[in-house]
């Protein structure tokens, strides 16, 4: 017999309605026992099986939706009609709505407030409290649903689940359990089974945080390894396979429609966005650049606003800004809210990357879901990948500098030795003179370049407006030299005709290394028996055009593919790249045992342009 059985018949013996019972003392000796059989065991029995089927939720499904299923076992086994946990969160310092049975989160306030609320309290006491008449209680405010749901009284148990870490907080909520009765006197036992499932959920949600933390580390893992893998690839490390590799391991965690990496330019008045998933179709186009005004978030995230509000359709922390409604946020432009109801996106998170306290890079996420909040352990993995894309990025910067060190150091060097022998010579006429001055000129502009090309892994200058056609005989002069180096033989050379004053406004490297990537990659292409390479510009309405052209042929999958970006060779994945930064186009025609690169730039009014 269970211990404390004969006390209970004690103390029921004791009460004055058994005093006037006609039993003697066999039945009193035989009550405990049948208690312990017929009525303990079975009632234990039930309560045993209820927390062993919220135990037994799956720890994979949604919070939310382990909230719900939890709540519903709660209402049936007490006899309630509905039940809704509030979890405190501490960045708003708000009680936020976190689930429900039955399912009505889209009829309830999305925060209450701390202070003078019936949540409140509980989170603040830790204990249980007891509202016999909700309509009398002037603690919770929102009358109506509660007329609109018919229930008129209110059990309130605190939700706790430790941290894991020091650095963390305690998660600590409420459960909200409603009945229809008025004045509805509260027992200790249900009381205490209520109490008993809320400690057994907060064991559900726990080991929920658990296997997320061991997801979150296989994530890691898995971030670190795709991104080796590229390196490990010939074409070097590119940003686009890289997401293509990496954003849909997260597809279990968020419904990701879509993501973008900015760089910050130093002025912190414009971003750059370096890479996106996908590619195609999103918001802005990869590698331009545009002003941080047209978009309020991103001047927050920047710290250039001051966030004043307080709207339930935004969060905003350091550590980053969620829009939790991108058609009612304020710090949404109008073309992106288009973007969003178009696109079917319901909220959007941005995450500063800061290098030694200075925020250079954020990274977005646009989701499906409406997400009221993330996880600490979220955004510790979404930070990890946008460090991880950092590097990445700077190492595709690395290997395109790399690559296009090429051109200009087999044009100094093959500069450096005429020059050597021209002063060997020791002739003093004006010929030797002028070619002296000319390819010292020479080698002073490519070992610039060589010096801007190292800077540039870092910054890339300032845009300057340039002369089209001047760019690209200058560098068709510095292909020559290197087709002399590599003793590539009968290659007819073709310059013209040119348009002059065919003016863009650009950073001068990028558009040279277009030039040099274009050019060497016509000079390879040329076949063993030998072929031409001609250039020419010319205006197109609003653009300055430049053509490279060369024997040998290409097919038209093959020039899809190139225009794609889905190019082996680093020299067009490059130039694809540098071309969208300029806002400009690329495309490949094919003639007849001819190949024409046209690379077109939007063309520019100098005099306007200074005014």
């Amino acid at each position: 017999m269970l211990k404390g059985l004969d006390d209970l018949v004690k103390a029921v013996r004791r009460e004055p309605w058994a005093k006037n019972l006609q039993a003697d003392e066999d039945f009193w000796d035989l009550l405990p026992e049948w208690l312990e059989e017929h009525v303990i065991a079975d009632f234990l029995g039930q309560v045993i099986r209820q927390v062993d089927e919220i135990v037994d939720i799956d720890p994979d499904l949604s919070e939310p939706r382990i909230l719900e299923i939890a709540t519903r076992y709660m209402v049936d086994f007490l006899g309630a009609q509905s039940a809704s946990v509030r979890i405190y969160d501490p960045l708003t310092e708000q009680m936020l709505s976190y689930g429900s049975f039955p399912l009505d989160e889209h009829a309830r306030e999305v925060y209450i407030p701390l202070d003078g609320s019936i949540a409140g309290e509980v989170v603040k006491s830790r204990k249980p409290c007891l509202v016999p008449n909700i309509l009398d209680e002037g603690r919770y405010q929102d009358k109506n649903v509660i007329r609109r749901k018919g229930v008129h009284s209110l059990l309130a148990i605190p939700l706790e689940i430790p941290r894991f870490f020091p650095h963390e907080r305690d998660t600590v909520g409420v459960i909200q359990i409603y009945y229809r009765e008025k004045d509805r006197a509260f027992s200790t036992l249900e009381i205490q089974i209520a109490n008993l499932m809320a400690k057994r959920l907060s064991f559900v949600i726990a080991r929920k945080k658990i296997l997320s933390l061991h997801r979150i580390n296989e994530k890691k893992d898995s971030i670190v390894q795709h991104i080796f893998k590229t390196l490990g690839r010939r074409g070097g490390i590119k940003m686009k396979e890289v997401f293509n590799r990496i954003i849909p391991e997260l597809a279990d965690m968020v419904n990701v429609q879509s993501c973008a990496l900015f760089s910050v330019l130093p002025d912190y008045n414009h971003v750059i966005l370096e890479a996106a998933y996908p590619e195609q179709g999103s918001y802005h186009s990869i590698g331009i650049t545009f002003p941080v005004g047209k978009e309020p978030a991103f001047e927050v995230i920047l710290n250039l606003r001051d966030y004043q509000g307080d709207s339930i359709y935004e969060l905003v922390t350091p550590s980053y800004v969620l829009v939790v409604d991108p058609q009612k946020s304020e710090l949404v432009s109008p073309q992106m809210k288009k973007f969003a109801r178009i696109n079917n996106i319901n909220s959007i998170l941005y995450i500063p990357l800061l290098v030694e306290g200075e925020i250079t890079h954020f990274i977005t996420f646009d989701a499906l879901e409406q997400r009221l909040r993330y996880r600490e352990d979220e955004i510790e993995l979404f930070l990890f990948l946008g460090r991880e894309l950092m590097k990445a990025q700077r190492m595709e910067r690395l290997d395109d500098i790399l690559h296009d060190f090429k051109n200009p150091t087999i044009a100094a060097a093959g500069f450096a030795r005429r020059l050597k022998a021209l002063l060997e010579k020791g002739s003093e006429d004006d010929t030797s003179k002028e070619q002296i001055r000319r390819y010292t000129d020479i080698l002073l502009e490519e070992t610039s370049r060589l010096q801007e090309l190292s800077l540039s892994i870092y910054e890339v200058g300032k845009e300057q407006v340039v002369d089209l056609s001047e760019v690209l005989r200058r560098r068709f002069e510095i292909n020559r030299e290197a087709i002399k180096e590599q003793l590539k033989q009968n290659v007819e050379l073709k310059e013209g005709p040119f348009q002059w004053e065919l003016f863009v406004r650009c950073y001068p490297i990028h558009l040279e290394r277009v030039f040099d990537n274009l050019l060497n990659n016509a000079t390879k292409a040329i076949p063993l028996r030998g072929g031409f390479l001609a250039i020419r510009t010319y205006g197109d309405g609003e653009w300055a055009s430049a053509e490279i052209s060369n024997s040998g042929q290409i097919s038209y999958e093959d020039r899809a593919r190139l225009l794609e970006g889905e190019a082996e060779g680093r020299g067009l994945y490059i130039t694809n790249r540098i071309v969208r930064l300029l806002k400009g186009k690329l495309m490949i025609e094919g003639g007849k045992n001819s190949t024409t690169f046209i690379v077109r730039l939007p063309r520019i009014d100098r005099e306007k342009d200074e005014e």
